[in-house]
């Protein structure tokens, strides 16, 4: 999936996917109100499409009705403004993958997002790995599909050559990178340059987000996306502009500065954040996450103030939602 579907990989708009949270209420069910106000917000903020139900939405702690209720509900608030993706494949039998994955796509989503450790177990092969995939790719008609490096219950790496071999398929639109090495994202683009005009990378990691936009990635899918929404937009938009160079150090800079604290009680401080920001969506979790101190609070409020100055410096107005 690129930033606008169907360009081709030499004219593709870099854009922001993000993960998405999800809101709950203060009894803990799925709060949908806040989850339009939600969606409405990170597309005021210049999202290019939507992640539903990943990891940063506490989807293992969602039953299944859930996750086809949030990834519904966001493609219906989203439709016409953004495509949206979603997690698909919460089991490791194909079978049962690919029902999953036939009621998410029925649900409007672009592309039913796998799992790459629920493609293959830790210990077993890139072999294995593409034997599965094949298997659901002939289980699941023409779906379109993508993968997430997702780090629970591990973390599997799909190295450059076995993703150009997926992506030759032609069904696999989407990949969110999450390998932290840019070495590895560059083989991984030249890998997939020339074999489908729909595919995107767009990577997690934003110690060094300026170098994978440079490189040719689609865009960025992080979750400093649920603290500074605007400004990874704005890092899309402007990191291989050579007049904005200055500008865009500066953004890379505090991103690089900010990421232990940006996963420090993730997501529940993302929650926190937002509601700092003015962000009406509560701060109710699912995962078990221990609530932040009152420094860890304070910590919270002085970083609001100094992402508020960076905001300024590059002219960036802060949504409210």
């Amino acid at each position: 999936m690129t930033a606008e579907g169907n360009k081709t990989a030499a004219t593709k708009q870099k854009g922001f996917i993000p993960v998405m949270l999800t809101t709950f209420t203060d009894e803990g069910k799925v709060d949908y109100d806040a989850l339009t106000r939600l969606t409405e917000a990170y597309l005021e903020a210049g999202a290019a499409g939507l992640f539903a139900n990943c990891l940063s939405s506490e989807m293992f702690d969602l039953d299944p009705e859930e996750r086809i209720g949030v990834t519904r509900h966001v493609v219906r608030i989203a439709k016409g403004k953004g495509p949206v993706v979603a997690s698909g494949t919460f089991s490791m039998e194909t079978k049962a993958q690919a029902a999953f994955i036939r009621r998410i796509h029925d649900t409007g989503v672009q592309a039913v997002i796998l799992l790459s450790n629920m493609l293959a177990s830790e210990k077993e092969t890139d072999q294995v790995f593409q034997d599965n995939f094949h298997r659901l790719l002939d289980a699941t008609g023409d779906i379109p599909l993508g993968f997430y490096e997702c780090p629970t219950p591990y973390k599997r790496l799909v190295g450059g050559r076995l993703l150009g071999e997926c992506v030759r398929t032609g069904r696999l639109t989407y990949h969110k990178d999450t390998c932290c090495d840019i070495g590895q994202v560059r083989d991984k683009l030249q890998q997939t340059r020339t074999h489908g005009a729909r595919f995107g990378l767009y990577d997690a990691f934003m110690g060094h987000a300026v170098e994978t936009l440079q490189a040719g990635a689609a865009g960025l899918s992080c979750i400093q996306g649920n603290l500074w929404p605007e400004l990874v937009t704005w890092l899309c938009a402007h990191a291989e502009d050579p007049t904005k160079k200055e500008e865009t150090a500066l953004a890379g800079e505090f991103f690089q500065k900010t990421m232990d604290i940006a996963h420090h009680l993730y997501p529940l401080n993302a929650k926190y954040f937002l509601h700092r920001r003015g962000w009406r969506i509560g701060t109710r979790m699912r995962r078990e996450v221990r609530k932040p101190t009152d420094k860890e609070i304070d910590d919270l409020d002085l970083l609001y103030n100094v992402s508020k100055q960076l905001y300024d410096r590059l002219g960036i107005s802060m949504v409210k939602a």
